[in-house]
């Protein structure tokens, strides 16, 4: 049967239900279209906004290039004002002079017929009296380091081997002349009994040396070692040696001579780079460097902070040669005018064997510890007012461990084959130098002199007590060791400031990963304050120039600034390097009443973009946090820009009323006060270069 539908009964709508329902419906269309003419005025305002500030833009971007000319000629002119004051000022520094005067035994490293004669008659001489035999070693650490320095600075190829040769047979007459002295002081070992101890032990502290000297006279079976309070050195005996006619021996060299051993074998030098000319239109009394003869400035730290100021030069004359550019119709931009120059090849050690301690990232810290088992020389017997003494050729190494054998064996089973390894290890605790910080704990190295290397195997049962200073080891034998850091360890650096104490002052401070440091700035002169660490007494509070303050905090172990290979350990914020070099010549041009840090938005601008905070400061303490202003310096035009620190988002939006310029000391200019402009004006050219050295030094807008 067929279903029947079923049909729905339609209900109908009310005239009040339609009527309102009509309502409804004609406020939704009214209300479509009023969001639609609001929707289309907002968007009228946005465009009329927008063409507003592309014709604000446009009128700052004109005004800029009208005074293009004008900024760039007087910024070339301020850099290059500084510069000839710094030439005239190392060229009367007759570094030469100053060297012949200091008369302290040390021949010249560059004249080889005095390092011959000196190493001939050293090599020949010998003195009873122990102090005048370490001086000559002090003279001879000198010597070595000078080769050294001279070595990675050779123009001339015939004259790295030279070098290379001399600084190699220095090294080896000074390990000779230590032992010398070691035997000396064990001949006589039975004249110098410790009354407690009944054997001799001995210390001899030196300017650059620690010679620590213990002979096994009594033979107690029961002795487990030594501990050296002066030096703060101890030395754990293998019960096996108790008895043994020995000596041990523990030189602390605060030099580390090894590693550079190790980078001659191991490392391929450097190519040879020309020296940069200086400008042609510099005077012939200001052409310092172009012929190694004719070279006035010697000292090491005048010839670094000579050839980083050619360079410097270089770039501030980029401004003039763009200006002769746009004359003649080429318009240059920053970037191309600091265009990079082919990178010159970096060398690294490269090594498959995971135990070799790779000494780019590593550094020795606190000098070298020789650690040596030397066989008792015969001592002299008194009788009847006589003094006989047997006669031996130098002192001998004690073997250690033992070679097992039948007669005598580390273990008690005959039928062992002979095993070196078996024997009771020795052990070492040292009290951590107070003249270096070690802001982690170290890594111990010893040498193996076979391979020319350090090495981290070896070493076991390391222990470090921080709040001591003092760590404890043990080695399958006495060999060579050294503690090192990480030479990066302060890296990346979590923020910066450089803020004006004053006329040709100013405070740089360094927030390191691990340490925060500061140094105030007076001329040419540098103070360290640290904000943690122990010791370091003869560093922080003490003036001195900028290089040897450099040279002072990579030893003490305060490595806060980059070399060539400290990009490849450590993250960075990649900038373009002309930019950057740029960047800090006006800084430090303005240091006298402008501050600077860190802005968290220079990582997020571009590689050819900076972006840092700055204002004006005049007042004695911190910059107020309401004071910083944002500053963009890209490759055409410098800013200061509407963001602050806090802003949500990164935008290049130039402040209001502020002004499009090209360079950032004239963007600094439009916030200073006339006073303060006066200042900055006044900076002292010795001044001007010690901050630029610094910052270039450090790099923070790079390593930050």
């Amino acid at each position: 049967p067929k279903k029947k539908k079923k049909h729905t009964k339609k209900v109908r709508m009310s005239k009040a239900e339609r009527l309102k329902k009509q309502q409804e419906e004609e406020g939704k269309k009214v209300m479509s279209s009023e969001a639609a003419r609001l929707q289309a005025e907002i968007e009228e305002q946005e465009r009329l906004e927008r063409e507003r500030k592309l014709e604000e833009i446009q009128k700052l971007e004109e005004k800029a290039e009208q005074n293009r000319d004008f900024e760039l000629t007087e910024l070339r002119h301020l850099l290059e004002e500084n510069y000839s004051a710094i030439i005239r000022f190392l060229s009367n520094l007759c570094a030469q002079w100053e060297r012949y005067m200091l008369c302290d035994g040390v021949p010249d490293a560059k004249d080889q017929r005095a390092v011959n004669t000196f190493v001939t008659l050293w090599k020949d001489y010998s003195d009873t009296d122990i102090e005048e035999e370490l001086q000559l070693c002090n003279s001879a650490v000198k010597l070595i380091e000078a080769l050294d320095e001279l070595m990675k600075e050779a123009k001339d190829p015939e004259l790295v081997p030279k070098y290379h040769d001399a600084l190699i047979e220095v090294q080896e007459i000074l390990h000779a002349k230590h032992l010398f002295i070691a035997e000396k002081l064990l001949k006589g070992a039975s004249d110098n009994i410790d009354p407690d101890t009944r054997n001799m032990q001995t210390v001899s502290k030196h300017k650059n040396v620690t010679l620590c000297l213990w002979a096994n006279l009594f033979k107690n079976p029961s002795f487990t070692g030594f501990d050296f309070q002066e030096a703060g050195l101890s030395f754990k005996l293998p019960e096996e040696l108790a008895v043994s006619d020995i000596a041990v021996r523990i030189l602390h060299t605060h030099y580390d001579h090894l590693s550079i051993l190790s980078r001659l074998r191991h490392l391929p030098q450097k190519p040879i780079v020309e020296e940069i000319p200086p400008p042609a239109q510099q005077p012939e009394e200001t052409r310092v460097g172009q012929n190694k003869s004719e070279l006035l400035i010697t000292n090491q730290d005048l010839k670094e902070k000579q050839i980083d100021i050619k360079v410097r030069y270089d770039l501030s004359n980029h401004a003039t040669t763009e200006m002769n550019n746009r004359k003649s119709g080429r318009v240059l931009s920053i970037t191309h005018r600091f265009a990079e120059t082919p990178p010159v090849p970096e060398f690294e050690e490269k090594e498959d064997d995971t135990e070799v301690v790779n000494l780019v990232q590593y550094t020795t810290l606190g000098g070298v510890f020789y650690y040596d088992l030397l066989q008792l020389p015969p001592q002299p017997i008194r009788r009847k007012g006589y003094t006989i003494l047997q006669m031996v050729d130098g002192l001998k190494v004690f073997p250690y461990p033992i070679e097992r054998s039948n007669k005598k064996e580390c273990s008690d089973d005959p039928t062992e084959k002979p095993n070196k390894g078996a024997c009771s290890p020795v052990g070492v605790s040292i009290v951590l130098p107070e003249w270096v910080i070690f802001m982690e704990m170290p890594l111990v190295a010893r040498w193996d002199a076979a391979e020319g290397r350090w090495r981290k195997d070896g070493i076991i049962n390391v222990s470090y007590e921080e709040a001591e200073g003092k760590i404890s080891f043990e080695m399958e034998s006495f060999q060579i060791f050294a503690l090192m850091r990480n030479t990066f360890a302060n890296f990346p650096f979590r923020g910066w400031e450089l803020r004006p104490l004053g006329q040709n002052s100013a405070i740089y401070t360094v927030k390191g990963a691990l340490i925060q440091i500061s140094i105030t700035i007076e001329n040419s002169q540098c103070m360290l304050q640290v904000a943690q660490g122990r010791g370091l007494s003869h560093l922080v509070g003490k003036w001195m120039s900028g290089p040897a303050l450099q040279k002072a905090m990579a030893k003490a172990g305060i490595d806060i600034f980059v070399n060539e290979n400290t990009h490849k350990y450590v993250s960075i914020c990649k900038k373009n390097p002309r930019i950057e070099q740029f960047a800090y010549d006006q800084m430090a041009l303005y240091a006298s009443a402008c501050a600077f840090s860190w802005s968290k938005w220079n990582a997020t601008c571009g590689e050819d973009n900076l972006v840092l905070q700055g204002c004006e400061h005049l007042k004695a303490g911190p910059v107020p946090e309401d004071s910083w202003n944002i500053y963009f310096v890209g490759s055409q035009r410098s800013r200061q820009l509407e963001i602050t620190e806090n802003s949500e988002a990164f935008s290049t939006d130039h402040a209001a009323g502020s002004e499009f310029h090209s360079t950032l000391i004239h963007a600094l200019q439009d916030s200073m006060s006339p006073d303060g402009i006066a200042l900055v004006r006044k900076s002292h050219y010795c001044f001007v270069d010690t901050v630029q050295s610094l910052l270039s030094a450090t790099r923070p807008l790079v390593f930050s």
